[in-house]
């Protein structure tokens, strides 16, 4: 049988077979102590709050098997719409984003005007709420009655979520554009690539990289801010169960619908970890992520 040598240069990485073993056994006995710590705080809390005067009310009011059961079908349905509002409402964030984030990072004198109009609109939409942005946009622009604007409350919430999350992804991509070293911008430049070219081909690929796991964390957090909409009227996901709870007087609807988000968020967060925990081990053995 034939082994093939590491080739030259290669580093040659001895692993102590004794270290790996305990290494594996230290990591199962953390394994077994981290969970049986877990299953005792939920049993201790859930028999506190078991143990409650009032819990027999709240369970029955916040936790029917019945009325999960017969809102689950409704409220998944509604959810489609949150669905729809976020995969139209990604792209337009992330293209709008990019180039309020570019417009910011321009140094010449001419682009003055376009760095004053990108800065305000940042700390506008950054400083006031994203409801209250749905607000004005979804009823003031609707009541001004102009021939051919839109006056869908879907629409208008759409474009106020674009908006105001626009603001905040301009700020990720101008951090991210900001942690390239001016190096490799001089070295572009060296090279004979015009400044569009540095960006396109040095710049922008590393920013992008960079901020990869907060752009996920804003995404994340826009999947839940789609319920926001309801304010405007359309049928999503928090206003039919607004509409069930109103119907039967019980709330466990509400929990239905937290139910639904929490099965789409959790495995985006458990996502984005992975890819930020996978890019620091690259990082920390010299790699590109």
């Amino acid at each position: 049988m034939t082994t093939t040598a590491p080739a030259p240069g290669t580093p040659v990485v001895y692993k102590d077979p004794v270290r790996q073993a305990l290494a594996r056994r230290r990591a199962r006995r953390n394994a077994v102590v981290g969970m049986a710590s877990l299953i005792g705080f939920v049993v201790v809390v859930a028999a506190f709050v078991a143990s409650t005067p009032g819990w027999p009310v709240v369970q029955e009011t916040f936790f029917s098997p019945e009325q999960f059961a017969d809102s689950f079908a409704g409220l998944l349905e509604a959810f489609w719409l949150n669905v729809r509002i976020f995969l139209v409402a990604e792209p337009l964030i992330l293209v709008f984003s990019l180039v309020i984030a570019l417009v910011r990072t321009l140094k010449a004198p001419i682009f003055l005007p376009l760095r004053v109009m990108a800065t305000v609109f940042v700390d506008v939409f950054r400083g006031v709420p994203t409801i209250l942005v749905i607000f004005l946009l979804g009823f003031g622009v609707p009541a001004l009655r102009l021939q051919g604007v839109p006056t869908s409350p879907v629409f208008w919430g759409t474009t106020a979520l674009v908006l105001s999350y626009s603001a905040y992804v301009a700020e990720v991509f101008r951090a991210g554009i900001g942690s390239v070293h001016p190096s490799q911008r001089m070295a572009a430049r060296s090279l004979g690539l015009s400044t569009f070219q540095t960006n396109r081909y040095v710049v922008l690929p590393q920013a992008i990289r960079n901020v990869v796991p907060p752009l996920l964390n804003d995404f994340i957090s826009l999947q839940k801010d789609t319920a926001l909409v309801a304010v405007l009227g359309p049928i999503e996901i928090l206003r039919q169960a607004q509409i069930d709870a109103s119907s039967t007087f019980n709330y466990t609807p509400y929990v239905a619908a937290a139910v639904i988000f929490l099965a789409l968020t959790i495995p985006m967060t458990r996502f984005a970890d992975w890819i930020q925990a996978r890019m620091a081990r690259r990082q920390r053995a010299g790699g590109v992520a």
